[in-house]
């Protein structure tokens, strides 16, 4: 479809009223709820002087100041630009502005490794090369990369130096208007976690986007009030992306997370007192002891939300606890970046105490149809698990420069996630395991870990992988990293005959996702060398 010039901030074309686009969402935002606030726990790198309480407003006129420098830098309509740079909300802002551009923004994690970004740069060069957006520090790790020959241009958000254009000599110019792309058309591209290898590049339009907001619409109707929300997902991430456009639509005051240790994030909490907290299930996992600290950072939480993966029973417990509000609640939802959120269930006090961590929840209003069907020709069952199947307008378009990839995935118009599980008489959907993370033996990884962790407080991580003889192996971390009791390990996992000995590593070592997950096919692999 051809790009859409519009003067102001609205396309005339009714198209574009189904599809979400990025690069006006805080214009959009500002016309109703202007003096909404915005509080970052860091300082942004390209806007040093911007501060770190910010309104809508100025958000938006922030994105539009730099989607003008963008432009004088030489990006077009069309243009993919890559954002790659330390954590912090400056990503959100460059993604926003490039997208207004009628640019596509490609998120990179600044977790990824120089050869994985090479293989990524090189997977999107097509009739053009990609535009490299950089800082000081993620450009030094690039330093021994042809970036000349892998992007058409390096431009500077801070920090790099002599010899690359930099976005801050470019303030001041000339006022670029917002351009609106087809509704299918590639409207933002963000990565896999890349736990089996180099992650895919999933592209997302104006239309999947848009359909993920339905279920997370109706999720926020349940709030009776206008809480503060603060977010702690990676800035790269599709999720923050969603995230953004609902608070900003709601005109939520909101926090953005950059710190995700314990100590940090509770100063945040205490400062800002949100009503609703968003994070990634290893964020919530290391603020469980955040439920014993006397200063009480959690009181003001009335709602928890984690759009990832699984959380543990006992994390779930430990921080619905930790609330002092009035029937607090955990919102668990089932999702993955291809698909966005599909199924989810809400977690009351009184559910954790026999709550089952496999049980990821119902399909969500508005989102998608889920269907497991069988592995082996067998009926699906808890014993027997099956493929995890959904099917809704919200899933990514394609795998960028893996359409084979991506095709793989599709059964019968169905999205493969690729794990595994079953549904419950009542339709609950229970996820087992990763399709790659099974082991011979075992009825479900995460089940037992789940188990394990309840009954040993002194641990903060359990994740059991194949070992070298294809036995299943217990890689455990330990507050402080104490050594475990012996018997204790013995009788916590009694009811698992089938685990190996255990392996006891630091919290660190634990080789992990940008969104923190366990790279577990990479762990197996160091226990095959370590054992």
């Amino acid at each position: 479809m051809t790009p859409v010039w519009v003067e102001g901030i609205v396309s005339r074309n009714p198209n574009h009223k189904r599809g979400l686009y990025l690069g006006t969402v805080p214009e959009r935002a500002a016309v109703k709820h202007g003096a909404a606030l915005l509080t970052l726990d860091h300082d942004l790198d390209v806007l040093p002087e911007a501060g770190r309480r910010l309104t809508v407003a100025e958000v938006a006129a922030f994105a539009a100041d730099l989607a003008n420098r963008l432009a004088a830098a030489g990006v077009r309509a069309g243009a993919h630009v890559v954002v790659h740079k330390r954590a912090n909300f400056d990503a959100w802002l460059l993604a926003t502005a490039t997208a207004r551009l009628g640019a596509i923004p490609v998120m990179l994690s600044p977790a990824l490794p120089a050869p994985t970004v090479a293989a990524l740069l090189r997977r999107l060069r097509g009739p053009h090369r990609p535009h490299l957006l950089v800082d000081g520090p993620k450009l030094a790790e690039l330093a021994g990369l042809p970036l000349d020959e892998l992007t058409s241009s390096v431009i500077g958000v801070a920090g790099t130096g002599r010899g690359v254009p930099s976005l801050a000599r470019l303030a001041g110019s000339p006022p670029v208007p917002p351009e609106f792309r087809g509704l299918d058309e590639p409207a933002m591209i963000t990565h896999t976690s890349g736990t089996t290898g180099v992650p895919k590049l999933v592209v997302h339009t104006p239309r999947t986007m848009r359909a993920r907001l339905r279920p997370q619409l109706a999720l926020l109707a349940l709030t009776r009030r206008r809480e503060t929300v603060a977010v702690s997902v990676p800035f790269v991430h599709s999720r923050l992306f969603a995230a953004m456009a609902l608070v900003l639509r709601k005109g939520m005051p909101a926090v953005l997370m950059a710190h995700h240790d314990p100590e940090s994030a509770a100063k945040t909490f205490l400062r800002n007192r949100p009503g609703l907290v968003e994070a990634l299930p290893n964020s919530f996992l290391a603020w469980e002891g955040l439920a014993a600290d006397p200063r009480e950072p959690l009181a003001s939480v009335k709602y928890f939300s984690s759009t990832f993966d699984a959380l543990h029973p006992r994390t779930v417990r430990r921080l619905l606890d930790a609330s002092r509000r009035r029937a607090p609640r955990f919102f668990q939802i089932y999702g993955q970046s291809e698909v966005g959120p599909a199924a989810g269930r809400p977690y009351f006090r009184r559910d954790t105490r026999g709550m089952d961590g496999r049980c990821v929840g119902f399909p969500l209003p508005g989102s998608a149809r889920i269907r497991v069907v069988p592995r082996n020709g067998r009926k699906v069952s808890a014993a027997n698990p099956g493929f995890i199947e959904v099917r809704w307008d919200g899933i990514a378009r394609t795998y960028h420069g893996e359409q084979d990839r991506y095709d793989e995935n599709v059964h019968d118009g169905w999205w493969r996630t690729g794990d595994v599980g079953y549904r419950t008489r009542a339709g609950c959907l229970h996820m087992l395991d990763r399709e790659t993370d099974t082991i011979p033996g075992v009825g479900s990884s995460l089940e037992i870990e789940d188990t394990v962790l309840d009954r040993l407080e002194e641990l903060v991580e359990l994740v059991v992988v194949q070992g070298p003889d294809a036995e299943p192996v217990p890689v455990l971390c330990t507050r402080g990293d104490e050594p475990l009791v012996p018997a204790r390990w013995r009788a916590a996992t009694a009811d698992y005959p089938q685990l190996g000995a255990p392996v006891h590593l630091p919290l660190a070592e634990l080789p992990r996702t940008a969104t923190l997950k366990t790279r577990r096919v990479e762990l197996s692999r160091l226990l095959h060398d370590r054992l």
